[in-house]
């Protein structure tokens, strides 16, 4: 029953998210056309809940065949691959816009750990396995907390503190401070407050 209420409120926020920002979606699809002539769409095989494959789309940010390129699939901060709209894009989230569809096809929820790449699932040990008890989200308890600012490893086990203790009031608050830390602030907890990025 509750994950049956949790569906249907990740299909009605996804639902009125992709029709709020349709605007900003179509400016980031032109920049993006116009910026050099490629696609506007990125697909990527992410990892889902319980291990499955799925299909995740964004706004592309990076040169035509950037995997190929460079550091492949990794991708640092400062990377020469990014064009300069696909800076803008990363800066403000607009490139993640796309995946609130994913979201509508049941591959991923508003709240959840990132959905990360094979390679990286290959490498956990059975307690990070447990990172894939839910749905990945668009944004999550390690995203209002420093997002790719944070070790790779720290994002881990912040994503494995909200499996555990995930409820209706951690997920409000992350819908809450997912805007604050989009714009510069990082959430810290309870008492920490907010920190610049």
């Amino acid at each position: 029953m509750v994950s049956r209420v949790n569906r249907a409120l990740d299909v009605a926020i996804a639902g009125v998210g992709l029709v709020v920002t349709s605007p900003l979606l179509a400016a980031g699809a032109l920049a993006v056309k116009l910026q050099d002539g490629g696609p506007v769409l990125y697909r990527q095989t992410r990892v889902g809940r319980l291990g499955a494959d799925f299909e995740l789309l964004k706004l592309r940010t990076m040169i035509v065949g950037a995997e190929r390129q460079g550091a492949g699939l990794a991708v640092d901060r400062g990377d020469t691959r990014i064009t300069m709209v696909g800076r803008i894009l990363r800066r403000l989230s607009i490139d993640e816009l796309p995946q609130l569809w994913n979201v509508v096809r049941g591959d991923m929820s508003v709240i959840g750990p990132r959905p990360t790449l094979r390679y990286q699932v290959d490498r956990y040990d059975d307690r990070q396995l447990h990172r894939l008890d839910v749905r990945p989200g668009i944004t999550g308890w390690a995203q209002i907390h420093g997002r790719a600012s944070l070790p790779w490893a720290e994002r881990i086990e912040l994503d494995l503190w909200y499996v555990r203790h995930r409820d209706w009031k951690t997920d409000l608050l992350i819908l809450v401070r997912t805007p604050l830390a989009l714009f510069g602030g990082t959430y810290r907890g309870a008492t920490g407050g907010w920190r610049d990025s």
